[in-house]
Parts: C-alpha cells; sequence; structure tokens
C-alpha cells in the first residue's frame, strides 16, 4: 500500500521530492511550506516553489507561521500520516510534531553526515575544498539534523562546480534517494543507523561580510570560495574604472597558469594573480547589471596587464 505522506519543504531544491513521491503513487494528503513573500518590481507576494507545483498537482498547501501551537498540532495530527518528508523546510518541528506521524518524520540532507550539519550545506562544502559531498535521507529528531541516517548517495566535488551546480546534480539524486526511503518504510524494511559523533562540522548559513574575496589565499581557495558562493551571495571584489572603485561579482572561474602580486591582472583573458598561483575569470557581474562572459566584460571594459583586482 503506498504510503500517506504529508510533504513540508519551500525551496527548488525540495521539488524534485515532492513530484517523485507524487509519481511514485505515494498519497501527498498536504504540503506544508513558507508563506509566500513580497518579490519582483511590483512586490506582489510570490508563493514558493513548493506551493506552486503542490497546486498544479491539487494537493493542499498550509502556510502556518508557527508549529508550536496547540492549533498547529491538532491540524498537523488530523491528516493522520504514516510519514512526513522535510526538505528544507525552514522552520524547527518541535517534538510533539514530529511524533505526530505514525513512522515519524524524514528529512533529506545536502550533506554526508555529520559533516555539514545545518542551514548551507552545498555552500560550505564547496568553500571547505571538500572532494565530495552527498545526500542523506534521516529520521529526525529535535537535534539540529542529528537524526539516524537510514540512507544515502555519494557525489564527486570538481573545480568546475559552482552551489548552483552542485544544487541542481543533488536535488535530483536526493528525489530519488528520497522515494527509495519511502519504499522501505513502505515494506517495513527501511534500516536506520547512528552518525558518527566523529567528524561533526556545522553548515553556518552564509554571512555576506564573507563574501569579499582575499587574493592573497592561494589560487585553488580562491576559486573555491567564489564558487562556493555563486550565484548568491556572490563573492566580489572591486575594480578601479574611470578612477572610481567600482564592485564586480566573480561567479565562475578555474585555475590558471601565472603568479604576480595577489589581484594583479597578469593578461588581456582576466587572468589574476593570487597569493599562490592565479585563476581566469569566466563569467562576473557589475553591480547593477546582469551577468555576463569574461570576453563581453572586456569588450566594454578593456583591461591592461597590471590592473589591479583589491
Amino acid at each position: 500500500m503506498p504510503l500517506r505522506l504529508i510533504f513540508m519543504g519551500t525551496p527548488d531544491f525540495a521539488v524534485p521530492t515532492l513530484l517523485e513521491l507524487a509519481a511514485h503513487g505515494h498519497e501527498v494528503v498536504a504540503v506544508y511550506t513558507r508563506a509566500p513573500k513580497p518579490a519582483g518590481r511590483g512586490m506582489k507576494l510570490q508563493p514558493t516553489p513548493v506551493e506552486q507545483e503542490a497546486r498544479r498537482l491539487g494537493i493542499p498547501v498550509l502556510t502556518p507561521t508557527t508549529l508550536k501551537t496547540p492549533e498547529a498540532l491538532a491540524e498537523f495530527r488530523a491528516h493522520n500520516a504514516d510519514a512526513a518528508v522535510v526538505v528544507a523546510y525552514g522552520m524547527i518541528l518541535p517534538q510533539a510534531i514530529l511524533d505526530a506521524p505514525r513512522y515519524g518524520c524524514f528529512n533529506l540532507h545536502a550533506s554526508l553526515l555529520p559533516r555539514w550539519r545545518g542551514a548551507a550545506p552545498i555552500n560550505r562544502a564547496i568553500m571547505a575544498g571538500d572532494a565530495e559531498t552527498g545526500v542523506m535521507v534521516m529520521k529526525m529528531d529535535v537535534g539540529l539534523d542529528t537524526g539516524d541516517v537510514a540512507m544515502a548517495e555519494r557525489l564527486a566535488i570538481t573545480d568546475l562546480m559552482t552551489a548552483a551546480d552542485l544544487h541542481d546534480a543533488l536535488a535530483p539524486l536526493g528525489a530519488d534517494l528520497m522515494v527509495r526511503a519511502m519504499g522501505g518504510l513502505e515494506r517495513g524494511g527501511l534500516q536506520l543507523k547512528k552518525q558518527s559523533e566523529d567528524g561533526v562540522t556545522y553548515a553556518a548559513k552564509i554571512d555576506k561580510a564573507e563574501a569579499r574575496i582575499d587574493w592573497k589565499r592561494p589560487a585553488r581557495e580562491v576559486l573555491r570560495h567564489i564558487h562556493g558562493l555563486s550565484p548568491f551571495p556572490g563573492a566580489w571584489c572591486e575594480l578601479a574604472t574611470d578612477g572610481e572603485p567600482a564592485r564586480i561579482k566573480i561567479l565562475r572561474c578555474e585555475l590558471a597558469k601565472g603568479s604576480g602580486a595577489p589581484g594583479e591582472v597578469l593578461d588581456d583573458g582576466l587572468t589574476i594573480a593570487c597569493g599562490d598561483g592565479a585563476i581566469r575569470i569566466l563569467e562576473l557581474q557589475r553591480e547593477g547589471k546582469a551577468r555576463m562572459k569574461a570576453a563581453d566584460f572586456l569588450r566594454g571594459t578593456p583591461l591592461k596587464a597590471g590592473a589591479r583586482f583589491s
């Protein structure tokens, strides 16, 4: 028999899991997501990506501001769910909510736990220079990503990957993993294993204050910093154009040969010296402008060797 599920999620990352669960015949009786927020030029209320898909599928949508009231708990229990599936929901679930479904609540997390518990595992894995990451399904408890793990899939991180690239690779991988986990739960064969106490790290929310590029760092660290923050909030630096410093976000780059003073432009292909080695900028964005390829940027802003990014 297919499971009777509550789905709880908010951003694009959660959408593939919702779609796969529905496509595999599970009865998604309710979707919980964050309330619409003003967005765009007209600041109209914009439903979350999960809400948009849920309404397209004809699934009831709830957007409570808290799950800690007796009324919220009663409404949650009234769905009579076998399990809740949680993917980047953005709200803490109290113990009473975790205990409400018959089999509990299961979270899809975008790291190889216990590494990178917390809010920004995709960004932090890239920024730390990790060689691999992955997705895990765990049964939730009240701790921060401390629940017992059911299943995992691994994925290599290359120096070519930005946070957007890794996000887009992990989202369908996680959807498939959650479908398999719910299949195991349905058959009574889902095995749980406690997380190791060794290797625990925390993926703190990205602070815009850490986005400025430090050209004194080795080239690979600079590259991973740039890619881990691309496209948002975007690693940035300043470039003097027409005598005024202009803020430039660098969105994609590659390792390159060369050396010089940190931040120095080494050639007409936007190769920039780092503390050790160099990177070549491939995509960037001037403040208030659209992102562009390096070649397009150079056509409008020609730079000579010896110019300096700061």
